[in-house]
Parts: C-alpha cells; sequence; structure tokens
C-alpha cells in the first residue's frame, strides 16, 4: 500500500458509470451498443499522440463570448442574458496541473436555444451570440470563459423533459483518443433532479461533480457572477464525463 494513499492507483469504477442502455433516457436505447465491449490490448499511433495546443494561436476573444460573435464592437451588440465567467482548473488525480491542454465548449443562448439547424425550439436565436468558445490551460492548469448564462429548454424525450441550464465541456489529453467530454450544470437549479439524463447517473458524488460553485468572492461588481467547475481527468475524486 502506498504511504500517501492520495498517490495510489485508482482502479476505474465501472458502476462511476451509467448503463449504456437506460430506457428513461430515449436516445440510448437506439445508441446503446448490442454487443460486448472490446479491449485494445495495442493501442496504435493514432491513439497514444496528438496535436501539441501549446503552440496553438487563439484569438483574442476565443474563450469571450460575449465579443467572438458579434460584428459590432458597440455596446448595445452585447449578447442579451445574464453575464457570467466559468473558471476552474483541469487537474490529474494527483492533483497536478494539466497545462497546455485545449478546453473547448458550446452552450445555448439566454434563451436556451443552439445556433443549430436542427434546433427547433420556439425561442429565438441571439444575432450577436454563437455559443461556441476555446482556450488552452495554463502552466497552473486554469482555463476561463466569458459568457451568458445558458436557459433551460424542453427536449423531446417525452412530453415535459426540460433540460436544466448547463454548458458542455471537451477537454483534450495528449493524443485524439484521451479527449474527455461532459456537462457543466450551476449549483441551486431546480431541474438538475428531473433530467432523464442526469438521472441515468447512479452516483449521487457523481452529479455533483457536474455543478459548478457560485463564487461571490470573484464575482465582479455591476459585471457578472462568477462559478468555479473544476475537472479532475481520473481517480477518486475524477469528474464524471460522458465518455463510456
Amino acid at each position: 500500500m502506498a504511504a500517501n494513499e492520495h498517490t495510489a492507483f485508482v482502479m476505474r469504477d465501472r458502476n462511476w458509470h451509467p448503463p449504456a442502455y437506460a430506457p428513461g433516457y430515449k436516445t440510448s436505447v437506439a445508441r446503446s451498443p448490442r454487443q460486448a465491449l472490446m479491449a485494445i490490448q495495442t493501442p496504435s499511433a493514432s491513439e497514444i499522440t496528438g496535436p501539441d495546443f501549446q503552440s496553438l494561436a487563439l484569438g483574442p476573444y476565443d474563450n469571450d463570448l460575449l465579443n467572438n460573435y458579434r460584428e459590432s464592437t458597440d455596446r448595445d451588440g452585447l449578447p442579451v442574458g445574464e453575464r457570467i465567467q466559468v473558471y476552474g482548473r483541469v487537474i490529474d488525480q494527483f492533483g497536478k496541473p494539466v497545462p497546455h491542454t485545449l478546453v473547448e465548449m458550446w452552450q445555448a443562448n439566454a434563451g436556451g436555444r443552439y445556433r443549430h439547424k436542427k434546433d427547433s425550439y420556439a425561442a429565438p436565436l441571439d444575432p450577436n451570440f454563437g455559443g461556441v468558445g476555446r482556450t488552452v490551460t495554463d502552466e497552473g492548469g486554469w482555463y476561463r470563459f466569458r459568457t451568458i448564462k445558458p436557459g433551460p429548454y424542453p427536449w423531446p424525450n417525452d412530453p415535459n423533459s426540460w433540460r436544466p441550464a448547463h454548458i458542455h465541456i471537451s477537454v483534450m489529453g495528449p493524443s485524439i483518443s484521451t479527449r474527455l467530454i461532459t456537462q457543466l450544470y450551476f449549483e441551486g437549479d431546480p431541474l438538475i433532479p428531473f433530467c432523464p439524463i442526469v438521472n441515468t447517473i447512479r452516483d449521487a458524488d457523481a452529479i455533483e461533480t457536474l455543478t459548478s460553485r457560485l463564487d461571490m468572492a470573484r464575482s465582479r461588481s455591476f459585471d457578472c457572477l462568477v462559478y468555479r467547475f473544476d475537472i479532475v481527468t481520473r481517480g477518486a475524486l475524477q469528474t464524471f464525463f460522458e465518455n463510456f
């Protein structure tokens, strides 16, 4: 047994993930596999290599969704909605930062509608909001986005299913195959317990890892509220990821 329990190897807990087939989440009925999973004993080069994001050239507004889509520089061209910042660290199971990794995010606008041709929700599109951003973690594993709080929206899982307000988050590891995707929710959202997707997760602690915390100490007067969302890539305290 290791002297420091926080440095011990942690076996993957398959119970951490929901079953691939979860009838309450109807999309899983058609998408869940029908055959047993196969282990890959010898990964290929494409599975252990990837781009180096340390030298990735980012635009000045890539992580600023208040500005990265609007055409005007006037204040009347800002997106509609509650201005927020989301920040946090990407760390491994031992608490060490994951520097220079690409963090991408995408979300609905304040009315709960995505800028996507298949989104038919009645809420209007915001002409000044695209809903996507990206950044690269610094030496300490820190990332930050400036955006508006997304709205909840109905979806056709059943006649009265609503998604809580959420932001999709993608984190790249050292290779294409190590990309991890998750969803960020906001503490206190009353819709979280009713979401069919959230309810496929059997572990209450796993759901807590998906909930960002309001950080009033960092909130900016007459500007925005700030939420913290740390991402743990694996181990006993890992963030729940959708990949399974």
